[in-house]
């Protein structure tokens, strides 16, 4: 038993929570189920690995450029606010969790039995409709910890047994059914790389295609692609990707740094007293530019291998099914502008919340977090811009702004994880979550029931919408393009 329990402490943290490896590792099964040679099942393993690592190494980059010049702005002027950000969220949920008397290490537990579930679920796709696997591990963990406080705060008597295997359902179902609300809009994107999303907006995906096909499908002559766009003169520019992301962040942090100022920055030893103060906003500016190009590097070298060695895990242990991956992998498809445009708006819908929080003397009072600002909103602009165009790339992004930031200030509030200082603050963390604990807060083992059934439901919902192509559009393209073409 002990070494039994090794094994799997050791999966759980050298690979589950490490995607990267456990890509890597998913490759390196598929390729060896689908009767690979045991060098090209490695190749695949290391390519794939190299291909995560490559794409964590320019999200790393933008994550750790601009965190700090936004958390600046709370040490700048002395505000005691609650960032919104994923590891602000773990770091104030370890926090929380000591002062009550809980153990951080049962959030490692809840992570492998929720997944557990999840790949049960999937298992049983034709009773359950589910068809996606969520395989972005450090995601797991930031969502786990956030989740097992949210249940402590509805059942703060419960023991480690019943509230483990409450959260494990509840848990393993969301990641279950979030990633697969995201397979149909996700294959349209990608034109059937193979893969869906498994992130912290997953149910913001589906609302932001959904709107954009009310609002904007039916309109899409009057409201084009953002790179269907040709700008006239000067303003031609803005036509190249790698410029116009350059130029706009320069503009956008440009006048944050202005606002903390240069002796901020040195005190903070971002910069020297002798270095140039506009050349450090015009490189901290282009990193952004030089970053996005690497991650999307890291996309297209990951991506197509995970896909390909999929079909060994399909047609061995979960046929049907999907990967649920990072949400970056969507910047490597659809428009290249609607990830800078996507990230502004929701920038501009988070700033706009805050103030209104400011003005309304909210209890909670919000820092915009870089994650939520730019992962939740370029994403969703990339996939509203694909089925609305750029006034639906530009109004979606600008909606999840103004929801990450007042849903964020709720529950942060409502659970008592402001004081803390951090609250995870993506999309479905602001919205889904918020809803799910109020319910289980107030009628308990009944909410925790309605919560769950509601989590069922959704997924049959979807199938009864399309039976004829709702498992085949996950299996087989092409095969699903000719059906809806013959229809």
């Amino acid at each position: 038993m002990g070494i039994l329990t090794s094994i799997l402490d050791g999966f759980v943290k050298n690979i589950l929570t490490k995607p990267a490896y456990f890509i890597g590792f998913l490759v390196l099964i598929g390729y060896l189920l689908d009767g690979k040679k045991w060098y090209d099942a490695l190749a695949g393993f290391i390519k794939a690995t190299v291909g995560y690592m490559i794409l964590m190494v320019g999200s790393g980059g933008l994550v750790n450029t601009f965190r700090p010049i936004l958390t600046g702005l709370k040490d700048k002027f002395d505000i005691s606010a609650t960032v919104i950000d994923p590891y602000f969220g773990q770091n104030a949920v370890t926090e929380g969790m000591e002062h009550i008397g809980r153990s951080f290490s049962q959030v490692m537990v809840l992570l492998l039995i929720a997944f557990v579930v999840n790949i049960i679920l999937v298992r049983a796709k034709n009773l359950t409709k589910m068809r996606a696997v969520f395989t972005t591990g450090h995601v797991q963990m930031q969502q786990a910890a956030t989740a097992f406080w949210l249940l402590v705060f509805c059942f703060p008597d419960l023991g480690q047994t019943k509230i483990l295997t409450i959260m494990a359902i509840l848990l393993g179902l969301y990641w279950a059914v979030g990633s697969n609300l995201t397979v149909e809009d996700t294959q349209e994107l990608t034109d059937g790389a193979g893969f869906c999303v498994a992130h912290q907006q997953m149910f913001g995906i589906r609302l932001a295609c959904l709107l954009s096909d009310k609002w904007f499908g039916k309109k899409k002559d009057q409201s084009k692609d953002i790179d269907d766009i040709e700008l006239p003169g000067f303003l031609s520019i803005f036509n190249e990707n790698m410029v116009a992301t350059a130029i706009l962040m320069t503009i956008f942090f440009g006048i944050i740094q202005g606002i903390l100022g240069k002796e901020y920055l040195v005190a903070q030893e971002a910069l020297k007293v002798e270095d140039n103060f506009f050349f450090y906003i015009l490189t901290s500016s282009f990193s952004f530019a030089v970053n996005l190009a690497i991650l999307q590097l890291g996309v297209r070298t990951f991506v197509g291998e995970l896909t390909a060695s999929f079909d060994g895990i399909q047609a061995k242990l979960l046929p049907g099914a999907l990967p649920g991956i990072d949400c970056a992998a969507v910047f490597g498809f659809g428009a290249a502008n609607a990830v800078t445009i996507g990230f502004l708006f929701g920038a501009l819908g988070q700033f706009l919340a805050i103030g209104l929080l400011f003005l309304m003397k909210s209890p909670t009072l919000i820092i915009a977090g870089f994650v939520p600002l730019f992962f939740d909103n370029a994403v969703i602009g990339v996939y509203a811009n694909n089925r609305g165009g750029y006034k639906a790339a530009c109004l979606m992004p600008f909606i999840s702004g103004l929801i990450q930031v007042f849903g964020s200030a709720f529950i942060a509030t409502y659970t008592g994880l402001a004081q803390y200082g951090g609250y995870l603050g993506m999309f479905d963390w602001a919205t889904v979550w918020p809803l799910f604990t109020v319910i289980i807060n107030n009628i308990k083992y009944v909410g925790v029931a309605i919560v769950a059934i509601v989590l069922i439901i959704i997924p049959q919902l979807q199938y009864k919408k399309n039976k004829e192509g709702y498992f085949i559009i996950a299996e087989d393209y092409e095969k699903y393009k000719e059906q809806v073409k013959n229809r």
